[in-house]
């Protein structure tokens, strides 16, 4: 447990750790400078493109890992073993809470996608669609993560986040590597479109 520096959550963390993640740097907020005008539904945007592309990510990494994952996805992909950070607001929570529970959703996240990315690029050099997927999806989840740490200074003063990050693969053989990825992509699923839910609503004009 410690303080993360914001910086680290845009690079790809790749280990198991739970920190307070430092938005930004300094005692507290910058002010409105931190914030682009349209924020509000930059943010909205990068949440339902997340959403509408979640399934599609999932298959295709499917498809590219082959046999035994493409016929036995439902056994070999079971997220219940997955820890995503708890997501416990709903339409009804305030805005401020549904605001520091994606941010560290997609902390968690962003981290995820790294451990894959990074597994991807080992175990399927070639399969530049699902690599180009990838990075797109962390790079939006990036530009999220920029635009929640806007929001939660500007309009909450909030500059501090606690937050988790997944389990590590490093190490792992190359079905546990595999399967672990589509166990979080397939756990991102559920997840995302509950986040979306939740969250849209309190982004609309």
């Amino acid at each position: 447990t410690g303080v993360v520096p914001f910086v680290a959550l845009l690079l790809l963390q790749r280990r198991p750790v739970a920190g307070r993640a430092l938005l930004v740097t300094g005692s507290g907020c910058p002010g409105h400078g931190l914030c682009r005008s349209n924020v509000q539904e930059q943010t909205r945007r990068q949440v339902a493109l997340l959403n509408a592309t979640a399934q599609d990510l999932f298959s295709l990494y499917l498809k590219c890992q082959g046999e035994p994952f493409n016929s036995e996805a439902d056994k070999l992909c079971n997220p219940s073993g997955v820890v995503f950070p708890p997501f416990r607001v709903n339409r009804t929570s305030e805005r401020k809470e549904v605001m520091v529970a994606m941010y560290q959703l997609f902390a968690f996240l962003n981290a995820s996608l790294g451990n894959i990315t990074r597994d991807q690029e080992e175990l399927n050099p070639t399969a530049k669609e699902l690599l180009d997927r990838l990075h797109n999806t962390t790079k939006t989840t990036r530009g999220l993560i920029s635009n929640l740490t806007c929001l939660l200074c500007k309009n909450y003063n909030i500059f501090q986040v606690d937050v988790s990050y997944g389990e590590s693969s490093k190490g792992k053989g190359t079905f546990r590597k595999k399967q672990q990825g589509c166990q979080v992509l397939r756990k991102y699923v559920q997840v995302i479109a509950q986040a979306a839910r939740v969250l849209l609503p309190h982004l609309s004009p």
